[in-house]
């Protein structure tokens, strides 16, 4: 998983792509792990902006995702690895036995 800067014109084919390999997105904006998730998403932005020292300014605009990083749409799409930034999300599981 990684904290990822999407160009919210290719998000929802990037989310579609990930599906049929069965991964998934979390929009930082909306998700309920951070008291003020709109808040956490700019703040993160800005950390992954700054960390590029202004390469990546033209994402500026771009939406603040938690999931796998992919490299087909590459020029949609911004990480740094070592920049996490959100807590660890709670996945319920099946019950094996």
């Amino acid at each position: 998983m990684a904290t990822v800067l999407v160009d919210p014109t290719v998000l929802d084919d990037l989310e579609l792509d990930l599906m049929s390999a069965d991964f998934r997105v979390w929009n930082v904006h909306t998700t309920t792990v951070f008291p003020d998730p709109q808040q956490a998403a700019m703040q993160i932005r800005r950390a992954l902006i700054d960390w590029s020292a202004g390469r990546w300014e033209l994402a500026s605009a771009w939406t603040v995702v938690c999931g796998p990083r992919n490299r087909v749409l590459a020029g949609h799409v911004r990480y740094n690895r070592g920049l996490g930034g959100v807590p660890r999300l709670g996945v319920p599981r099946e019950s094996t036995g």
